[in-house]
């Protein structure tokens, strides 16, 4: 699917359930944190090398789509393209200096 499509289907979803007075700025903010918060609780309480199961893959999978989903709809009450920003953004990272080596 390409961006274009998938924006369709989510404004048609989002709209078929009348939810469109509730995609504001602010309350889809709030529900984006939300989301992301449920992709930390997959790891919550596990080791660093911890394998994660088919189970806990699917969920952290469904987690990580509902963020974006988000994001999405954010990127729509903004109308910008989110491919265009993340690219804005890879363009004034790939100038940044990085300096790992600095622990202070």
């Amino acid at each position: 699917m390409d961006y274009p499509q998938i924006h369709d289907e989510l404004i048609k979803f989002r709209n078929d359930r009348g939810w469109q007075k509730y995609h504001n700025l602010k309350d889809l903010a709030l529900s984006l944190n939300l989301e992301a918060s449920e992709v930390l609780e997959i790891f919550q309480w596990k080791d660093n090398d911890h394998k994660l199961s088919d189970k806990e893959q699917k969920h952290l999978e469904d987690e990580i789509a509902d963020t974006l989903i988000y994001a999405f709809y954010m990127c729509d009450k903004l109308g910008v393209n989110p491919y265009d920003i993340i690219q804005s953004k890879l363009n004034v990272n790939n100038n940044r200096k990085w300096n790992f080596n600095d622990t202070k």
